[in-house]
């Protein structure tokens, strides 16, 4: 019997979920997707959740991803949400409107945890970075597999601006932005991360790493490896139902 756990992945366009084999990241059901509210505000986010759980008849644990940083289930910073989660008791507010158990971290730190078990950062060690370029982006570190949770390195200050103000998928859709101008500052930005943290790998995910190929070749003066994520935009959701199994070990097998 196949070891599985929800998982949702909350995002700036979208919210998506699926029922996933954790044995090896595949969904057991297909993906649901519901438009994120606008405004993202909280309740509007939890009742668009509970629409998710429902969906699947899910009765057990659910995994929540949350763009911005999550400490003991509470929500701390709001980059690209409504600023009513600052500060939020936002795994308290998500399980009374599911009536689940609900698992909440970063959404980055979900999707790297996913690469390392089971992408392109499986068995490597040092240290590595899972980069997810969307509309912010988010980053996940580890060193020798264990996850620093909520490092937030979308904010890094670059010319004055945060990074993912300039170097975010969504800046390049939004500025009509070809592959080289937008590898030049992923360039630019991926130096100043490396000049911090010395990774030895850096993953890039997000929905744009299923092109990988056409802005991967021509970032430059980056010592790292530089490698395209292998669940791409799954990553999430996957990274999700990981962190729900680790707190529910028992429920996952049921």
């Amino acid at each position: 019997m196949a070891r599985e756990m929800l998982g949702i992945d909350i995002g700036g366009s979208g919210i998506k979920g699926a029922a996933v084999d954790l044995s090896d990241g595949s969904f057991t059901r297909e993906r649901f997707r519901v438009d994120t509210p606008r405004p993202s505000r909280p309740k509007a986010v939890a009742k668009v959740l509970a629409e998710v759980v429902d969906h699947f008849g899910w009765e057990g644990p659910v995994g929540v991803t949350y763009p911005g940083v999550v400490i003991d289930g509470v929500t701390m910073s709001a980059a690209n949400v409504s600023k009513r989660w600052l500060g939020l008791e936002a795994r308290a507010l998500i399980a009374d409107a599911t009536g689940r158990e609900i698992t909440l971290l970063n959404d980055a730190d979900a999707a790297g945890i996913a690469e390392m078990r089971l992408g392109a950062g499986r068995g490597r060690h040092g240290t590595v970075v899972v980069l997810t370029l969307g509309t912010g982006i988010g980053s996940a570190l580890f060193t020798d597999g264990v996850l620093v949770p909520n490092t937030e390195f979308g904010h890094l200050q670059i010319d004055g601006e945060d990074a993912e103000i300039r170097a975010s998928a969504k800046a390049r859709d939004e500025q009509g932005l070809g592959w080289k101008k937008w590898a030049k500052r992923l360039s630019v930005y991926m130096r100043h991360l490396e000049a911090l943290i010395s990774p030895s790998l850096i993953i890039v995910g997000g929905g744009v790493s299923k092109r990988s190929e056409h802005f991967i070749p021509l970032i430059e003066g980056v010592r790292a490896e530089i490698v395209p994520a292998r669940l791409v935009n799954n990553a999430g959701i996957v990274g999700a139902a990981m962190a729900a199994e680790a707190a529910h070990p028992l429920e996952a097998a049921r």
